[in-house]
């Protein structure tokens, strides 16, 4: 049961939080530094997130570097190992553990009283293993722009990319990759409850075009025959799944609630519903932001 996965997931979430009572840390993996101050030089963040939903646990432990040129521009290079927990539609319950997709980042990010802009471009190498779904064997990539205007506590946003896979975000770790053009939108807003907590909510909308292949992390390959899945969900019935752009099309909604207890420490507690999969995920993240040591090293700076 979804609700039993989830009880054991937050415990886990309550031990790691018990953990960064004693740790310095971080912004999200793969973002700009979250730290109040601005300032120049190398970042390094960690983030150990999952998702869990009724048919899998879905783990990744990712590492993040870059550097901050100014308040305008930045990179960074991610790696992420993967764990994946899944049964397939068969049944059978599959454990794949491994080196995901190690990536790039460039974003710019603008700020004005009347408006927040900011653009990433997202670019994948192809390292995972093939054979469990953690990559598609091709470089990937993604580009995203979002708009954001504070008002007061409250603050709207959307953003809209084009990418040639579906990347995983802060709601969602999927247990699947895919390959195919497509487009992706979000909108919402945040609100910010003061103490370091703000809660969003939004309701996005994934577009793909043309033909489309989704690879399983629960379904190792060879192993599949075709078997139906309910609902749409593909990726618990064949290792590669290869039609239209109905097998990775989706919409729903997002909940989430962000906490920085302390100044380099970050949890996020999320909830997504995806109307296509017919499908309840609960995520969770615990990030350390572990710029600091690079700062008293002397290689940052702020």
């Amino acid at each position: 049961m979804i609700w039993g996965k989830v009880f054991g997931t937050l415990l886990i979430f309550g031990i790691l939080a018990m953990v960064c009572q004693i740790a310095e840390a971080q912004a999200p993996a793969g973002s700009a530094p979250a730290a109040k101050e601005e300032y120049t030089g190398m970042t390094l963040d960690t983030l150990f997130n999952g998702s869990v939903d009724s048919s899998s646990y879905d783990y990744a432990w990712t590492t993040t570097t870059g550097y901050v040129f100014d308040k305008h521009f930045s990179v960074d290079l991610g790696i992420p190992i993967l764990f994946v927990n899944g049964t397939t539609s068969t049944g059978t319950n599959v454990m794949n553990a491994g080196l995901g997709n190690v990536f790039g980042q460039v974003q710019f990010v603008e700020k004005s009283p009347k408006l927040n802009f900011g653009t990433v471009l997202t670019t994948a190498l192809p390292t995972g293993d093939t054979s469990k779904g953690f990559s598609t064997g091709r470089v990937t990539y993604d580009l995203t722009a979002q708009i954001a205007h504070e008002w007061n506590r409250w603050t709207p946003f959307a953003s809209a990319g084009v990418a040639n896979s579906l990347f995983d975000t802060r709601y969602r770790q999927r247990p699947y990759s895919t390959l195919g053009d497509l487009a992706h939108f979000e909108a919402g807003t945040a609100f910010d409850l003061g103490r370091s907590l703000t809660l969003s909510a939004s309701v996005y909308d994934i577009a793909p075009w043309g033909t489309q292949k989704v690879y399983s992390h629960i379904v190792n390959q060879n192993a599949g025959n075709g078997a139906s899945a309910s609902h749409g969900r593909v990726y618990q019935a064949n290792a590669l799944t290869t039609g239209s752009s109905s097998i990775d099309a989706d919409h729903g909604f997002n909940a989430d609630m962000d906490f920085s207890p302390w100044k380099y420490v970050e949890f996020d507690l999320a909830y997504s519903h995806s109307v296509h999969f017919q499908l309840d995920t609960v995520s969770f993240g615990v990030g350390f932001h572990l710029t600091p040591l690079l700062r008293r090293s002397g290689i940052s700076k702020n």
